[in-house]
């Protein structure tokens, strides 16, 4: 009986920490809806200013970025797979490959950045300053959106580095494995913030 109740608590517990990381994921979804909510208003006022300094964004790191998530969001979810059939190994190899995509995404994003910031056009800049209300809106959405998301990303990096000591000491396995259910779910939710902002910011004219 004793045992029986354990068990119970255990499974309520799991439960409370997946309620816990979706009631995360729905003020996370709120705050971007938000924020393209701004962008579709300001991008309704200003389109021809936000065509102007969308083209002037590198679409192929953006292609290249996306492209990385969507890999990232395939191992992350393979790995949960890996420990529900006991292969230590293989989900181990599958977190680093995420954490590593992660890192290699950031390193794009910085090169973007540093190149814009070469040319002079970052939020303060008198090149930034000098812009057209509407360029100067698409450019600070730009810098803000983007660069919450890169913190998002190295949030999730902590995040999987965590889980990935984890079922190397093996206290995640295929019977306790919901930090990485988790970890995988807030990974999901990167992945689908930037498949938002890539069209927003890099394809829409």
């Amino acid at each position: 009986m004793e045992q029986h109740t354990a068990h119970h608590v255990e499974v309520r517990d799991d439960e409370g920490d997946r309620m816990g990381m979706w009631l995360f994921i729905f003020t996370e979804i709120l705050l971007f809806s938000g924020l393209f909510l701004v962008y579709a208003v300001y991008r309704s006022q200003y389109p021809q200013d936000f065509h102007i300094a969308g083209y002037q964004l590198n679409v192929l790191i953006g292609t290249i970025n996306t492209v990385i998530l969507l890999v990232s969001s395939a191992t992350i979810a393979m790995s949960i797979t890996a420990v529900q059939l006991g292969n230590k190994k293989l989900a181990l190899a599958l977190i680093g490959t995420t954490i590593l995509l992660a890192l290699v995404f950031l390193v794009n994003k910085y090169f973007e950045w540093g190149h814009k910031i070469h040319e002079g056009l970052y939020p303060g800049s008198p090149i930034f300053l000098s812009l057209h209300r509407g360029q100067l809106l698409f450019f600070g959405l730009y810098y803000f959106m983007t660069g919450l998301h890169a913190l998002h990303i190295i949030i999730g990096m902590i995040f999987l580095t965590v889980v990935f000591v984890k079922v190397s000491k093996a206290s995640v396995n295929k019977t306790d494995f919901v930090l990485l259910e988790n970890g995988a779910l807030y990974w999901h939710l990167v992945d689908l913030i930037w498949i938002f902002l890539f069209p927003l910011l890099y394809l829409i004219a």
